[in-house]
């Protein structure tokens, strides 16, 4: 096995630490401090810096502007992005953008591809289902009335659902395949860029707010009798799948950055405070359990390259790649979780004040840690596909 990674996957990784150098995990309100969210829109400013850094279009292919890069390339960024909170929706939005372009038509990614590469369109994807227990390619009902998909049924905690032109929405037909719908919102940031990017209206469409456990805005998307033309319609075999196996692994890079910041705080805090004339880092209790978090970290960070790889190059295993993602994911959800935990008990009082950032990061743990189901939910899936495929 053999993590090492290629020049332009470490070019994408620093340029991607250039772009958020400047970036303050505490430049919104504290979520624990505001009854709302923190804010109306994610970080446009930053989002124009990641566009002009060619980062948004890190796996579109050199025709449409984007570096060709893979799924680990990707991760890489993502990771840098969490270390941060870059308020952004760039794991949304890239997966989406490389799903059109793996199973899109050509008609699709011709429209799409290139103005979403450079951040003019903002792409999102509906991937909690109704409650956010259930399989999101079942919370909708997709059929076929001529030459437009009629949609029925609501999918919860939509990310930037305010901000997306377009929001990938996964959908089931009557001939129980799954589809993948590009659907307006017609939220505050989808004037104009939805009709113009998918030629599709916000008919019957409506969003309604939530507020994430780190304090983003939400949307509640419903469909009723919403028409989208069948020309915004992926009905491709197998995309789905690949594109929530994308979007678990992203949010398994995303869980490894903000453990890896919130372990590097940690330390720093028991290296300068001090208890009977001794930094406590020095005390073997507080070492074991830096020492525990540690391994923690490395193990996500071995199961999510893994998981990344398996992605990238489509290649064979014991288990289809979806075991590989369902490892991943259930070492990111315990792993991020206890690294906060054991974050907040070394600081003492000093982890809960909320002047200090390690709160913003607990908040953003538990929400990784939960989102596109927690390790409970994947132990499930990884038990089910291990009985399909008996090892040995």
């Amino acid at each position: 096995m053999d993590f090492t990674f290629t020049e332009e996957q470490l070019a994408a990784a620093e340029a991607a630490r250039g772009v958020f150098a400047g970036v303050a995990p505490d430049a919104v309100p504290s979520p624990a401090l505001t009854t709302g969210a923190v804010a109306e829109h994610f970080d446009r400013e930053l989002w124009d810096r990641l566009a002009a850094a060619d980062l948004l279009s890190l796996l579109l292919g050199e025709e449409y502007g984007g570096a060709g890069l893979d799924a680990i390339a990707l991760c890489l960024v993502l990771r840098e992005s969490a270390k941060v909170l870059a308020r952004v929706p760039l794991l949304e939005h890239s997966a989406a953008l490389a799903t059109v372009q793996r199973y899109g038509s050509a008609e699709l990614r011709d429209r799409l591809a290139a103005r979403a590469g450079r951040g003019e369109l903002v792409l999102s994807v509906a991937a909690s289902g109704r409650t956010g227990h259930d399989p999101a390619e079942l919370a909708v009902t997709a059929r076929r009335d001529g030459d437009t998909w009629v949609l029925d049924g609501v999918q919860t905690a939509v990310p930037w659902a305010y901000d997306s032109g377009l929001v990938v929405v996964p959908a089931r037909t009557e001939a129980d395949r799954s589809v993948l719908a590009l659907v307006a919102p017609g939220g505050e940031g989808a004037e104009g860029s939805a009709a113009e990017g998918a030629g599709s209206g916000s008919a019957g469409v409506t969003v309604a707010g939530q507020v994430s456990t780190s304090g983003e805005r939400l949307g509640e998307l419903r469909l009723e009798s919403a028409r989208v033309a069948a020309r915004d319609v992926v009905m491709a075999d197998g995309a789905w799948e690949w594109l929530r196996q994308l979007l678990v692994t992203g949010t398994c890079a995303l869980a490894l950055g903000v453990g890896e910041r919130v372990l590097r705080m940690t330390g720093e805090y028991a290296g300068r405070r001090e208890q009977f004339g001794h930094p406590i880092a020095t005390f073997q209790a507080v070492a074991v359990q830096a020492a525990d978090r540690y391994i923690d970290l490395r193990a996500m960070e071995a199961t999510l390259w893994q998981a990344a790889w398996r992605i990238a190059s489509g290649a064979a295993g014991a288990l289809p790649a979806a075991g590989d993602v369902a490892v991943a994911k259930i070492w990111a959800a315990e792993g991020v979780r206890r690294v906060v935990q054991t974050a907040q008990h070394l600081h003492g009082g000093f982890g809960a004040d909320t002047e200090y950032a390690l709160h913003r990061y607990h908040a953003w743990a538990k929400q990784i840690e939960l989102a596109l189901g927690g390790a409970g939910v994947h132990e499930e899936a990884l038990g089910d596909l291990l009985a399909a495929h008996p090892l040995g």
